[in-house]
């Protein structure tokens, strides 16, 4: 490859510097520079408002990056410590909700980090999602594998990553009604129901800031092959709910993954709080194959599914009513 020839250009009798055509032609520049720069940053600005999936990811690498997230653990209280300071700008108020539990018989710390949008507005729905890990790998074929704490890419990190998302985008373009984002922990510590969903159970006696009106919780969203059934428990609790979250997924045109068929149902938060009076659904992916072992990692989620669930429900809240 060779340079171009330059074009000459004349610039006036035997005089240096600029002829007035090229004067010309850089004030107009100037001028379609300066009209070009607010059309950026107005890009920008709208780009910012719009649910990114690859925000969301990031959010739940960067939870991973801590490694398994068990309740009575060092990384577990680092994580408790990021997401609440990711919580607190994303929301108008934020605080931890402390409550106590045991595993292997001795007691252990958690906390429910409960972050709200509007918190002055008559009506609030809640969204929430588990931020701990499960402690052992109960699904894995190896006996010696079993008891290792697994790494909950999808299992914790994708229900969380998308909430601070979604936050994000509706604390920049704030809907009709307030919103509490509840990350709810020790769904996970087991090993049997008995000692799960803790703190849905904990909070549905001590709602904070104040009761809501209803509860839509994701779990296991992540996965890059999505689809969500309609969950048995949700549609006899509240199936005007679950109709208007589907609804609002064929209007975006995400029908595949929200399917209008009934899964298995699914023992989760949602029954607890359901329990304790909050009318509550599950947006449960739970065919994930690696769900409870050591291969719950990151490279097994999808950023566009962490948007597509982001964006149901993001129109939900949007259209709710005061």
């Amino acid at each position: 490859m060779t340079k171009a020839p330059r074009e000459a250009v004349p610039v006036g009798k035997g005089r240096k510097g600029l002829g007035m055509g090229k004067v010309a032609i850089l004030l107009v520049l100037a001028v379609s520079a300066a009209a070009v720069v607010p059309a950026l940053q107005r890009a920008r600005e709208a780009a910012n408002g719009q649910l990114d999936g690859r925000k969301a990811f990031t959010i739940l690498q960067s939870q991973c990056d801590l490694g398994p997230r068990p309740p009575g653990t060092a990384a577990h209280l680092a994580t408790r410590n990021y997401l609440m300071t990711e919580l607190r700008k994303v929301t108008d108020t934020a605080e931890t909700q402390a409550f106590a539990g045991t595993y292997n018989g001795k007691p252990i710390q958690m906390w429910n980090l409960v972050g709200t949008l509007n918190p002055d507005a008559k009506r609030k729905i809640m969204l929430c999602a588990h931020w701990d890990t499960r402690p052992t790998a109960d699904e894995e074929a190896l006996p010696e594998d079993r008891q290792k704490p697994i790494l909950g890419a999808n299992d914790g990190a994708s229900g969380v990553a998308v909430l601070l998302e979604l936050a994000r985008v509706l604390k920049l373009k704030r809907p009709q009604v307030g919103i509490i984002f509840c990350l709810l922990d020790g769904e996970d510590v087991g090993p049997g129901v008995s000692n799960m969903f803790l703190g849905a159970s904990y909070y549905a006696k001590h709602p904070i800031p104040s009761k809501p009106e209803r509860a839509i919780l994701i779990d296991m969203i992540g996965d890059s092959d999505l689809r969500i059934p309609q969950e048995p428990y949700s549609l006899n609790n509240d199936r005007e709910m679950v109709q208007t979250v589907w609804k609002a997924a064929k209007t975006l045109g995400f029908s595949q993954q929200f399917p209008e068929e009934t899964q298995t149902p699914v023992l989760d938060d949602h029954t607890k709080l359901q329990d304790g009076g909050i009318p509550s659904i599950d947006l449960i992916d739970f065919t994930y194959p690696a769900w409870h072992t050591l291969q719950d990692t990151p490279d097994r989620c999808s950023a566009r599914s962490l948007e597509t669930v982001g964006k149901v429900l993001e129109k939900v809240a949007r259209e709710l009513k005061p």
